[in-house]
């Protein structure tokens, strides 16, 4: 989620210490911001979510925003590959719940490829960046970048749930509410 552009920017904003540069592997680009972190359910419903230093771990930060939230024996948490390894596969166990991700290159077959979920997230982060425009968020101080963030989150949200009760049968679609 870039929070500015320019050196000049980044020297004299109100987010320094907080932002910092990263990288964006699915633009192949480098960013000044910070790194969204997501709870969905399959639906795209938003259970936590969580503002990072993109230089912090994905693996890191999702233990600390499962360790916040109430998690119900037996949950199943469906991850992408960034979240393999021994100790995190543990901290979930230990929790309860049971974590599925796409197996990675020259591991051995568990889980298989699980395409659908690269799908899922990606819809998600779709509808996030293109329909709410959380890449052009505006926000230059903490407060007004954790707002503007909220208030897509809370619409994603709101779209989803008005889409369970009307019997939408595309639950993550906001394209009815795109005028």
């Amino acid at each position: 989620m870039p929070c500015g552009a320019s050196r000049e920017t980044v020297k004299r904003s109100e987010l320094a210490g907080w932002a910092n540069s990263g990288s964006c592997a699915s633009h192949s680009r480098f960013f000044w911001g910070l790194r969204l972190h997501l709870l969905t359910t399959p639906d795209g419903a938003v259970v936590a979510w969580a503002l990072a230093d993109p230089k912090l771990g994905d693996r890191e930060v999702a233990e600390a925003m499962l360790a916040g939230s109430p998690i119900r024996r037996g949950l199943l948490i469906v991850a992408d590959k960034g979240y393999a390894g021994r100790e995190f596969e543990d901290f979930v166990r230990e929790l309860g719940a049971t974590r599925v991700r796409p197996d990675r290159r020259g591991e051995r077959r568990r889980y298989d490829k699980l395409g659908w979920i690269r799908q899922r997230i990606e819809s998600v982060n779709d509808t996030l960046k293109g329909q709410l425009g959380l890449e052009e968020h505006g926000g230059r101080t903490h407060l007004g970048v954790f707002v503007r963030v909220a208030q897509r989150l809370l619409v994603l949200t709101a779209g989803v749930w008005h889409n369970w009760l009307t019997g939408f049968p595309d639950k993550r679609s906001l394209v009815a509410y795109d005028h």
